[in-house]
């Protein structure tokens, strides 16, 4: 089987949701799709948006479903049941509430913390044993009620970090892709610095 990686960038199609907190997923494998110079296209069959490159001598499939967030399995599944892929080659990029803003951390495997989008993809793969990106949005309050707050988009006085957090992101996936995932968990996992540049 070829070598084939996918990387699911996770969040809601539709420009009304472009840049929105929940979109964090999507705006890590945009930033991915265009350090590589990959084209997007819609893949029907899939339901989601695919860029295709190589890196270091991996194909590299990254994707955008289009199911919206809580059916992002159908997407996966499809992608997983198509190309053969094993689920060590999966790495989801997903927001977090739960970590502050400006964190990011890579797992191998682990629960959904009721995240509808990894609990879709757990369902879909019958599995929790893929890698997941988490990258935190933090929360305004303690309240479970947050809806408008991961469905709003991102502060002005936000994006100088965010873009530091999209880089050191996009800096952690290609080393799990060269070095594997304990050397991008270990190397990456933690705060982003918003005062230094990333190396």
């Amino acid at each position: 089987m070829e070598n084939i990686f996918l990387i699911v960038g996770l969040g809601n199609p539709g420009a009304e949701y472009a840049k929105t907190r929940h979109n964090a997923g999507f705006l890590l494998v945009e930033k991915l799709a265009e350090q590589w110079q990959s084209g997007w296209a819609n893949e029907r069959k899939f339901v989601a948006r695919v860029a295709k490159a190589e890196r270091n001598g991996k194909k590299v499939l990254l994707c955008e479903p289009q199911t919206f967030m809580n059916l992002s399995g159908e997407s996966v599944g499809a992608l997983v049941n198509f190309y053969q892929l094993p689920l060590g080659k999966i790495l989801v990029a997903v927001d977090d509430a739960d970590l502050p803003f400006g964190e990011i951390r890579l797992r191998k495997s682990g629960s959904s913390g009721g995240h509808h989008g990894l609990e879709s993809i757990e369902q879909h793969l019958a599995s929790r044993e893929f890698a997941r990106l988490r990258i935190g949005i933090g929360r305004k309050d303690s309240s479970r009620q947050i809806a408008n707050y991961v469905l709003g988009k991102f502060d002005a006085s936000e994006n100088e970090l965010l873009k530091k957090v999209l880089e050191r992101a996009a800096n952690q996936v290609e080393t799990w892709l060269t070095a594997g995932i304990e050397k991008a968990m270990s190397q990456f996992n933690g705060v982003v610095d918003s005062t230094n540049e990333e190396k």
